[in-house]
């Protein structure tokens, strides 16, 4: 049975493999142009920096270089039940100076298109055990982010050889660039 997290719980993750499922829902405010929102990994040495350029897995980069870290792709519309993207995380394959994943997810044009989380509702991430798709946790988002492009919605670290999850639930409103650039 899956542990539903509250912003700032830790849980472990007991299962070498694990996919991390992001969703969300849109409200029915209309602003015009359609939703697009993309999660965002950070893939962190212990000076919580990028291991390099290609740990940082988007849209335009789906796997990690030694393939530990594989996003499934961009979800242009949210439309559906269940998780708009998945990322799977091999914790076998995954090089030894990673440290920490960092999730973000963040919408898409925001500025532009006069977006924000404010608009957007039922948002979740939640981790299930790839083998056998028994879930592990799941942490919804609850907080009105009403200017917010950007929202981190938690992290996976490893404390002392074991792999854990932290709900963080932070946003911002000054969207991804915020974050490369936090953590280049």
């Amino acid at each position: 049975m899956a542990i539903n997290l509250q912003k700032g719980q830790r849980e472990n993750i007991n299962a070498p493999k694990f996919t991390v499922g992001l969703g969300w829902d849109i409200n029915n405010t209309s602003t015009g142009t359609g939703f697009d929102l993309d999660a965002s990994l950070f893939l962190l040495g212990e000076n919580k920096k990028l291991v390099s350029d290609n740990h940082f897995i988007f849209y335009n980069n789906l796997e990690s270089p030694d393939k530990s870290v594989i996003h499934s792709g961009d979800n242009l519309t949210g439309d559906g039940d269940g998780d708009d993207e998945q990322i799977k995380i091999d914790l076998t394959k995954i090089d030894a100076a990673i440290k920490e994943i960092t999730v973000v997810v963040t919408i898409h044009d925001a500025e532009a298109r006069k977006q924000n989380f404010g608009q957007v509702r039922n948002s979740f991430i939640r981790i299930f055990n790839t083998d056998t798709n028994e879930e592990i946790l799941k942490y919804e988002l609850d907080e009105d982010f009403s200017i917010e492009t950007a929202v981190e919605f938690g992290r996976i670290y490893n404390r002392n050889g074991e792999w854990k999850f932290e709900a963080v639930g932070s946003g911002q409103r000054d969207g991804l660039e915020k974050f490369v650039s936090m953590y280049q």
